[in-house]
């Protein structure tokens, strides 16, 4: 008899410590680590949506409205003329003072950010990071 009374507690303990496991794996099975372990109903509502950016921000790209017109256009030596697009990184030789367009009111462009300058490539403008280049917006055909 005591061997039927010890197969049963071990069957108990066994079955008991199963269930445990069981539920742990459940609960994590929700997300990855004790942090999810919610179910997916009762996690917290995603945030709102951002809002859109103000309508006075470029896109990243566009077609100039208006044209101006300005000094015949010659590439940096090495280069030549091309067109740019977003995420792409504008080599060093545009971003000389040759290259950037600092009167920026009289061809119709807004302010640059801070850290950004407009820096003309054939008769497009390009809105570039000053440090490395990096290329936000590309305004197409403002030159002549």
């Amino acid at each position: 008899m005591n061997k039927k009374v010890l197969t049963a507690a071990l069957a108990a303990v066994i079955a008991g410590s199963s269930f445990g496991i069981a539920s742990a794996a459940d609960a994590q099975s929700y997300g990855r680590g004790p942090a999810h372990a919610q179910p997916p109903h009762a996690q917290p509502a995603p945030p709102a949506a951002r809002p859109s950016p103000a309508p006075q921000s470029y896109g990243r790209w566009q077609q100039a409205q208006r044209r101006y017109s300005a000094p015949r256009y010659i590439a940096p030596r090495g280069h030549q003329s091309r067109a740019w697009s977003y995420g792409q990184r504008m080599p060093a030789e545009y971003r000389t003072r040759s290259y950037v367009v600092t009167e920026y009111s009289r061809y119709g462009l807004r302010r640059p950010p801070s850290g950004y300058q407009y820096v003309r490539s054939g008769n497009d403008v390009v809105l570039a990071a000053v440090t490395t280049g990096l290329i936000t917006a590309v305004i197409a055909g403002l030159f002549n």
